[in-house]
């Protein structure tokens, strides 16, 4: 007897933005690919001009499940993850970056979540670099996503694709486009918060400075909310 589709378990597409990560993807696919349990993988390149493609397409050649796909698109973060989402079929859309390593059972705990009625979510982050002042920034990014309702891309987005597509998805903005979006997601909806932690990568404090990257990204952030297009903040943020 066929399951009815009520029966079936819910399906979650990986969505991966990148740009010149080649770094970083062959770790990041392989564990996604080999630990987690995910329906499908996208990953969505931006023009990369380093072995990024390449790295995604011996992992296509190889015999692994699910088969990554991979798409091109303008360069973009929201241009890209769009492009993502619109190619995926599952149920569940999972945003997350080529930097970032889900804590084991994430696939399990996202479609559990949406299984008993959560409409969107992300993760408790964890940077992974060893300085004491890195364990009080995570801190305090959990406490601000906690208590605004707001998280960033690097915390592991999910959220149904239904919803996804009743709202336009993400706007078509250089900046902020994880801040926009989640504020329209507040109104069909509370986030719920996985305790994870999801890792990230650290790297961009360490390039540019600690005290200095904090200050910068708490004055984008501000300016956002008190009008400053997000075009004009873009030619400020720390890469």
């Amino acid at each position: 007897m066929t399951p009815s589709p009520a029966s079936l378990p819910l399906t979650i597409a990986v969505i991966l933005p990148v740009l010149n990560e080649a770094e970083n993807l062959d770790d990041s696919l392989s564990e996604l690919i080999e630990i987690q349990h995910f329906d499908e993988i996208i990953v969505v390149d931006g023009g990369s001009t380093d072995a990024s493609m390449e790295t995604v397409c011996k992992l296509m050649s190889f015999d692994v499940e699910p088969v990554p796909q991979l798409i091109q698109s303008p360069r973009g973060r929201a241009t890209q993850m769009q492009a993502g989402a619109q190619a995926a079929s599952s149920d569940i859309l999972l945003f997350l970056h080529a930097d970032s390593t889900l804590p084991p059972g994430a696939a399990e705990d996202i479609r559990d979540a949406v299984e008993r009625g959560e409409i969107w979510g992300h993760f408790d982050v964890r940077l992974s670099g060893i300085h004491y002042f890195y364990r009080v920034i995570e801190r305090l990014m959990n406490w601000r996503s906690r208590l605004t309702g707001i998280a960033t891309g690097d915390q592991g987005l999910f959220v149904r694709r239904d919803v996804y597509r009743l709202l336009g998805g993400f706007a078509s903005l250089p900046l902020m486009e994880d801040i926009e979006f989640c504020t329209r997601l507040k109104s069909v909806g509370k986030p719920l918060c996985l305790h994870g932690p999801l890792i990230t990568s650290s790297r961009r404090w360490e390039k540019n400075g600690i005290v200095r990257t904090i200050f910068r990204m708490s004055l984008l952030r501000l300016l956002y909310w008190l009008g400053v297009a997000p075009a004009r903040l873009a030619r400020w943020y720390p890469t």
